[in-house]
């Protein structure tokens, strides 16, 4: 026995010698370089591909069949003359046994010096069309062939090829390599140089570790972008599964969108595509982007029919301005420059590939809270869909600066100084001229083209909002705009203690805009919403306001100039603040008298019991024939115009005493029976920033008064000297003949 196997060991050895001669004399005798025509016209024949081999082909036997390539040239052979890949080295190698196994073995694979330039034409043509397929027979009829029953061999064969090949690769190696895209019909191009990609052993089931280097680019925009990849595949091609994990991307871009800036980016997680199941996830997600943190995962079912995107995203506080401006985005400028700079975000995500949806949104925003959903319902329409809940938002810190317009403000500014400076305290000075100068801006407000694009739905409670500096509370904002119809379908609260409501429609289809508004406001401290302008009240009260207006145009000063509608208006609990009527009247009683007043007035203030009205607007001129005022032991009434264009007013006042026969401030004008149910004049003019200190005592209305009071006065005395004497005509006679 122990011969017998040492002859077997022999016989082994002989043979594993005699392979080993006729691999050597195969190798050493053979020399695949002289068939380089039979190669290439193989490669035209049997895969439409023109490949020319510049430079020598190497080559080993056994127990690897090993091939080297260099320095070769594809193109499709409809192209010839337009090679698409030019290669500098190309290394590998295979096991010869297991291929009757079908089972590949191979050593490490080497590409060097791959250049690929893929182009498509004009009209769709491709550089590498037909690559890949038999060239087309000399003839166009095909050799007919009798069909073959199938059988045992056969089936067998189909049985055997069906299975795939098996693939078992020590690594891969892609280095000096570029690939480049460019699209005729489009005019874009795709580029990635610098390519280096190394593997570990490929088998299938098994953790592979990858890594690549390159550098991509695009020309439309411009934008360049260094990547680094990291991972560990793992396939399964029978279930069509395949994995990436423990993902570490990460780079840095530059280029057109950035405006000269750079973005560095990394991400981590975990990718799968399981084709079976039509699912594709990336778990375990940690994105950064220059200051921007992001954690969550994605899911994509339904991969082939309708693609179906779920998940969650959750973003870490971050400075918003400061990110966007590191893209190169420039912000529009608002009042203040502080915010966006607190912004944190977490969120439920579904989508399809036209959608895209936050719930059970919860979102920080400088010092405001919001919860609820934001959705984009059609990508291609910019479809905006807003269902929030917050706590607080001041808009007015996100709006643009206030216009320095200057010259024309600042001219009204003085003006308004001098008229106020002008009407001292006492009321003796002349009656202030009415303003001329325009109180309102032309800069262009609303973003014309960007309204008519919008398409949104909105619907957002607060719990404070804070508009023109004026804190709403518990305010709830429903509004809408499609085809460049903007429509805001109520925005209400408390303010003050009051309650508001306002509508509104803005109508961006025409070349001028139209505006037409709603607004009510009821019990709402008057001197508040003044305070709020920056200006200093000429009056206090509780103010009850229903107006329907209607303007034109995108500026301040179009508006006002266009604008027309009604409102009334009620005020009470009311005071005329630096405005002293009672003085008022008591000069003009004291004239009457033909006696001068003893003191300064006790108050500076005008209290009244209700302020009322209507106005009608016509292009920026509101008319107010039925002003009426109750002031305890008077009645005023009121006729006049009130200028928006200027924010100037003209009046004339009457002041009716009811009968208030208490003691006044000063002798000299304590009333006086003959007194009572007659209408005191006075004129108002001036800016409205004076409120009642630019009213003035009628002189002339004051004359008319005192000549009927003369002619009463006379009247009694003819009666007491006539008596019974003369007709009760007679009597009636004399009266108006006095009275005029």
């Amino acid at each position: 026995m122990k011969a017998f196997g040492k002859i077997l060991g022999l016989v082994f050895l002989g043979l594993l010698l005699i392979l080993v001669g006729l691999g050597f004399a195969l190798t050493h005798l053979f020399d695949p370089n002289d068939y380089k025509d039979e190669i290439q016209q193989l490669a035209r024949d049997k895969a439409n591909l023109e490949l020319k081999l510049n430079g020598d082909i190497g080559w080993s036997l056994f127990p690897w069949l090993g091939l080297e390539l260099t320095d070769a040239t594809l193109a499709s052979a409809d192209t010839p003359e337009k090679p698409f890949a030019n290669l500098r080295l190309l290394g590998l190698s295979v096991r010869v046994l297991p291929l009757l196994y079908k089972e590949v073995q191979m050593s490490d694979i080497r590409v060097d010096g791959l250049d690929l330039t893929l182009q498509r034409d004009e009209k769709g043509r491709s550089n590498w069309e037909g690559v890949g397929q038999p060239a087309k027979p000399a003839s166009s009829e095909p050799a007919p062939t009798a069909p073959a029953e199938p059988n045992a061999t056969t089936a067998q064969t189909t049985e055997e090829s069906g299975k795939p090949v098996k693939l078992d690769i020590d690594s891969l190696t892609i280095s000096n390599s570029r690939v480049d895209y460019q699209d005729g019909q489009s005019g874009k191009q795709f580029s990635a140089e610098g390519i280096e990609l190394s593997t570990g052993a490929i088998r299938e089931g098994a953790d592979i570790p990858v890594k690549l280097l390159a550098f991509l680019g695009t020309n439309q925009p411009v934008l360049r972008a260094k990547t680094e990849l990291q991972g560990l595949l793992r396939f399964d091609r029978d279930l069509k599964r395949y994995q990436l994990q423990d993902i570490k991307l990460a780079g840095e871009a530059s280029g057109e969108p950035l405006n000269g800036k750079t973005l560095t980016f990394a991400s981590q997680g975990q990718l799968l595509v399981d084709q079976s199941a039509q699912v594709a996830e990336w778990t375990g997600i940690k994105l950064s982007a220059n200051q921007l943190r992001v954690l969550g995962e994605l899911k994509l079912r339904d991969l082939e029919k309708n693609p179906q995107l779920e998940g969650n995203l959750s973003l870490a506080q971050f400075n918003l301005r400061e990110f966007l401006e590191g893209l190169g985005v420039a912000l529009p400028a608002m009042r203040d420059t502080s915010t966006l700079s607190r912004v944190e975000m977490s969120s439920r995500l579904a989508g399809t590939t036209n959608s895209l949806s936050f719930n059970d949104l919860s979102l920080k925003l400088d010092d405001s809270a919001f919860t609820g959903s934001l959705a984009v319902s059609d990508f291609a329409k910019q479809a905006i869909r807003l269902q929030l809940k917050g706590d607080k938002l001041d808009v007015d810190r996100y709006l643009p600066p206030e216009s320095k317009e200057a010259s024309a403000g600042k001219a009204r500014q003085n003006e308004v100084k001098e008229a106020v400076a002008a009407a001292g305290s006492s009321g003796s000075t002349p009656l202030p001229n009415a303003p001329t100068l325009q109180a309102w801006s032309s800069e262009p407000v609303l973003p014309l083209e960007s309204l008519r694009k919008l398409d949104v739905q909105a619907n957002i409670s607060l719990g404070q909002l804070i508009l023109s500096k004026l804190p709403i509370e518990s305010a709830a904002l429903k509004a809408s705009a499609k085809g460049g119809l903007l429509d805001l379908q109520e925005l209400r609260g408390d303010l003050y203690g009051g309650e508001f409501a306002a509508r509104s429609q803005l109508d961006t289809r025409p070349a001028v805009p139209l505006l037409t508004a709603s607004k009510q406001l009821k019990r709402i401290p008057v001197e508040k919403l003044l305070e709020a302008r920056g200006e200093k009240p000429p009056v206090r009260g509780q103010l009850d306001l229903s107006a329907d207006l209607r303007t034109q145009g995108n500026s301040q000063k179009a508006w006002i100039d266009a604008l027309n509608g009604t409102a009334s208006f009620s005020l009470s609990d009311g005071v005329l603040v630096d405005a002293n009527l009672e003085q008022q009247l008591c000069q003009g009683i004291a004239t009457l008298n033909r006696k001068s007043l003893s003191g300064e007035p006790r108050s500076m203030d005008t209290p009244f019991e209700e302020l009322q009205g209507n106005l009608k607007f016509t292009n920026g001129v509101a008319s107010n024939p039925d002003l009426k005022a109750r002031i305890p032991g008077l009645t005023v009434n009121g006729d006049g115009d009130l200028d928006l264009r200027v924010l100037g007013m003209d009046y004339r006042v009457g002041i009716v005493i009811e009968g208030d026969k208490g003691a006044m401030p000063d002798p000299a004008c304590q009333v006086n029976e003959r007194y009572v149910g007659l209408e005191w004049p006075l004129r108002c003019r001036g800016p409205l920033e004076m409120g009642a200190k630019a009213c003035r005592l009628d002189k002339d209305g004051l004359g008319k008064i005192a000549t009927k009071l003369a002619g009463d006065k006379l009247s009694e005395k003819l009666e007491e000297k006539l008596g019974d004497k003369v007709t009760p005509e007679l009597k009636d006679a004399l009266k108006g003949l006095f009275n005029r």
